[in-house]
């Protein structure tokens, strides 16, 4: 259902697709069973422009200066952008994107209508067997060049930080800038970094700071989610203020943990590494002591 160009969704599965490597957030609304993409993200991987909002922008006075009303049926729905925030952001369902497209001059067009089609039809299976969400998962973190260690615990992570958000919703805390904010208090709490600053240290823009944390900071963010979740439980707390107390006792737990590593080791643990850097460089590590 559409309100004021907003599009209301009872109930929903935020997540990263990825198209040639390439991430592209997606919300899907369980109640009418479809995907929603966010329509800068298609610009930006079928162009490579480096501006896909003013693209986008362009694309629209043009779509309508042409008479077609494609533009003005377009939805909103909050999504996080790279600040860690969340914005009102202009999403399509894949039936729009399939006519959006069609004024895209793109190589990639045909591909990406294929990759479209596939999506809907793999969630479709999904919901007939959860199981085939996982194994997907696994796939597309293998052949992101993840170590299949790593994405044990990445999984694991996602477990951990679904329990986390379903305490908070029954506290009746809502998603977007209350969840977004809570986070940043725990990330704040156990690295001494805000997720903004945590994303600039490794140098990322529009990417999941989880999916670039090394195996010891998943470890401990795990750490510093699940004792928020269970500080809650035991404590009760009645609102959103009480939450942010919570939210800094649990990762305050990851932090104390994270201190006493790094005086028995010497070493940082919040740092610019990124998994897929520290895979390489042991792949590359074994590969020339066998050439040895």
């Amino acid at each position: 259902m559409v309100l004021h160009n907003k599009i209301k969704v009872e109930s929903t599965i935020t997540s990263l697709h990825l198209f040639e490597e390439q991430q592209l957030r997606t919300v899907w609304d369980s109640e009418q069973e479809k995907w929603y993409i966010s329509i800068v993200d298609v610009i930006e991987v079928l162009t490579g422009t480096d501006r896909p909002r003013k693209y986008w922008n362009d694309l629209k006075t043009k779509l309508k200066k042409e008479g077609s009303q494609l533009s003005e049926k377009i939805g909103q729905l909050k999504m996080q952008s790279s600040d860690g925030k969340y914005y009102q952001t202009d999403v399509a369902d894949t039936e729009q994107l399939f006519r959006l497209i069609q004024s895209i001059p793109s190589p990639k067009a045909e591909p990406f209508k294929l990759w479209l089609a596939q999506v809907a039809a793999e969630r479709l299976d999904e919901l007939q067997d959860p199981e085939l969400s996982i194994d997907r998962a696994l796939e597309q973190y293998l052949k992101l060049g993840y170590s299949e260690n790593w994405i044990n615990q990445r999984l694991k992570s996602i477990e951990i930080r679904k329990e986390l958000t379903d305490e908070w919703k029954k506290r009746g805390l809502k998603e977007g800038l209350q969840f977004a904010t809570l986070t940043d208090i725990i990330t704040k709490a156990w690295s001494d970094k805000t997720t903004k600053e945590y994303k600039v240290l490794k140098g990322l823009k529009k990417e999941n700071l989880r999916d670039n944390m090394t195996n010891t900071e998943l470890i401990l963010n795990m750490l510093a989610e699940a004792s928020t979740k269970d500080i809650s439980v035991a404590t009760n707390p009645k609102d959103f203020e009480e939450s942010k107390i919570v939210a800094k006792q649990g990762g305050n737990v990851a932090n104390v943990a994270r201190l006493e590593l790094e005086a028995k080791t010497g070493k940082k643990v919040v740092s610019e590494l990124n998994a897929k850097d520290v895979f390489k460089s042991i792949e590359q590590d074994k590969s020339s002591k066998t050439k040895k």
